[in-house]
């Protein structure tokens, strides 16, 4: 199971989205579906300025992931960013907090500043699969003063389609990192 999510079938391998897309990710996993309770905690730290929630799903991700972040020999943490229009309207970037708070319980590096948003686009939950890939052409850039390390690991979250952390893939594995993997709080269900 190449994105972690849940499979309707336990004979098959992938998810139907994995089935439709060839990610450019190398694997990932989420700590909840995206139903209940989390709808209402992420609604919360993401728009309520409820930052507490970033540290108790960082403190639960670690608990939960170290193995396999372990695993995986990760080098940097990068938080995908949000733009900085919205980052001005809710006073912070909600992954920022949470990728934050994850690298001080794995003692991994945190590394804000790489990646950054180009375009303020258009909210993914409103969009197709097709809509979501032309929607983040051009939306992201990687700072110049990096130098690309071997594994890097995306934080965000929540994992719908997969179409952002494909896209930032594509871009980190462009400029010379080998393996790409993601931790979320959530992930949407049997797309």
């Amino acid at each position: 199971m190449k994105c972690g999510k849940p499979i309707p079938d336990p004979v098959e391998e992938f998810c139907i989205n994995c089935k439709q897309v060839d990610f450019s990710f190398d694997s990932g996993r989420s700590l909840f579906v995206h139903q209940g309770d989390v709808v209402n905690a992420l609604y919360l730290f993401k728009f309520q300025n409820h930052r507490i929630f970033g540290e108790i799903f960082a403190n639960v991700m670690a608990d939960f992931f170290r193995e396999q972040v372990n695993r995986w020999n990760i080098d940097t943490v990068i938080p995908i960013p949000v733009h900085p229009r919205k980052k001005r309207k809710r006073g912070f970037n909600q992954t920022e907090v949470l990728a934050s708070n994850l690298c001080q319980k794995l003692n991994l590096d945190y590394a804000p500043d790489i990646l950054y948003r180009i375009r303020d686009t258009k909210p993914q939950k409103e969009l197709s699969l097709r809509q979501r890939q032309q929607n983040l052409n051009g939306s992201f850039g990687i700072s110049r003063k990096w130098q690309p390390t071997d594994c890097v690991l995306l934080v965000d979250d929540i994992y719908t389609t997969g179409s952002t952390i494909h896209h930032v893939s594509k871009i980190l594995k462009r400029i010379g990192v080998r393996k790409v993997y993601f931790l979320t709080v959530s992930i949407g269900q049997y797309l």
